[in-house]
């Protein structure tokens, strides 16, 4: 890796300001960004640590929505009596995410902000109408998680902006589901990924792994048309036909869910 500078912002207005040089990127959790660096796909000159940012927050509104500080890792996600009351579904799907090495230090912002459509909870967040609060030079803006993607590893975040929190709306009666296929262990990235989510017989799908980005379906029927892309996962061919599988036991398995 090439040199870089380590800054350690106290405070939100302080971590926007210095993002805005044109060689520094954020840092979260360090996963993902450690990684393209040593890679070397990314060479930053300074790296802005969001450490003391205190965005650790894990609360339900009065709304009975979840709020989720961008901070907050994937581990206190999964083991939070909270979500897996309310959120079942995030509790099981993060339990596949990666190993738990990884999610004891990565964080729900990074993760969103990493871009890779390969990702688990992008597709199910978008699914399950998820909101992300940013913070920006020009002040603080909301944005459905599904609109936060715009291509392979590229998202609608502008220069300068951090996510800070995720807002994820009560489940009620709705019921979700979302499952994945890997070609290697459980916890590998997915050549496939399905989120499903049942309002009464209307589903709401999204589908990641095998687009660019999360992508929602219109409908059932929509998925024959749907674009999907080769890579070392599988064929476009091989992940068409796994979409034809999962996409049916994706929905058969939101409408026995519990409540």
């Amino acid at each position: 890796m090439r040199p870089f500078e380590l800054l350690e912002p106290r405070s939100l207005r302080e971590a926007v300001a210095a993002l805005e040089a044109s060689d520094a990127r954020p840092m979260a959790g360090g996963t993902a960004i450690m990684l393209m660096m040593k890679a070397g796909v990314l060479r930053p000159g300074c790296l802005v640590s969001l450490r003391s940012l205190r965005l650790e927050q894990l609360e339900v509104a009065s709304d009975g929505a979840l709020r989720v500080g961008a901070m907050t890792t994937l581990r206190a996600l999964e083991k939070s009596e909270v979500v897996r009351k309310g959120w079942p579904v995030i509790t099981k799907t993060l339990r596949t995410l990666s190993n738990v090495r990884v999610r004891n230090v990565a964080t729900l912002g990074g993760h969103l902000a990493h871009g890779d459509p390969h990702m688990d909870l992008p597709p199910l967040l978008s699914a399950l109408g998820a909101t992300a609060t940013i913070a920006g030079p020009k002040g603080e803006r909301t944005s459905p998680v599904e609109a936060l993607y715009s291509g392979y590893l590229e998202t609608t975040l502008r220069k300068g902006e951090l996510i800070t929190r995720v807002e994820i709306p009560a489940l009620g009666r709705k019921r979700a589901a979302y499952l994945k296929c890997t070609t290697r262990s459980a916890d590998d990235w997915p050549a496939l990924g399905v989120a499903v989510v049942m309002d009464g017989d209307k589903p709401t799908i999204v589908v990641s792994a095998a687009t660019d980005r999360p992508t929602r379906l219109a409908s059932l029927e929509a998925a024959e048309a749907l674009h999907i892309e080769s890579d070392l996962h599988g064929s476009a061919a091989y992940k068409k036909q796994l979409l034809r599988v999962y996409l049916k036991r994706a929905i058969h398995e939101a409408r026995n869910a519990s409540h």
